[in-house]
């Protein structure tokens, strides 16, 4: 699996899935206001569309930028909402599990090809 192809799959995983949780969270207590913390995975999954191209055409930045949120989502997630999610359980603990599987495996592939891409330089 390439960078550019995982990156993709976290971008479109945090994306749905955070669409989705927003919705289900939101949905029941729309009188009591809105949860906008839910669209926090859809912001970096938004990021990391944008960061397609640049790691498509091998962007040494770009890659970086997206290797650098990629950690920062991933420790958001299992940090901060997954403990959360085990307490609530249900549906939810689904969700964050599934979004942070894709970024770690999405940071283990950049990390690899950062390893590949210095061995081919030497």
């Amino acid at each position: 699996m390439t960078a550019q192809k995982m990156n993709l799959i976290n971008a479109l995983t945090l994306v749905i899935v955070g669409l989705w949780g927003f919705i289900d969270v939101n949905t029941p207590s729309l009188e009591t206001g809105i949860s906008w913390t839910a669209l926090i995975p859809v912001f970096f999954g938004a990021i990391f569309l944008l960061c397609q191209k640049g790691i498509k055409n091998d962007s040494k930045i770009i890659a970086h930028i997206a290797v650098v949120l990629t950690l920062l989502i991933l420790i958001a997630l299992v940090g901060k909402r997954l403990p959360i999610s085990i307490e609530n359980g249900g549906i939810g603990l689904f969700r964050v599990a599934l979004m942070s599987l894709t970024s770690l495996l999405a940071f283990i592939i950049f990390i690899r090809s950062f390893i590949e891409n210095r061995k081919k330089a030497s």
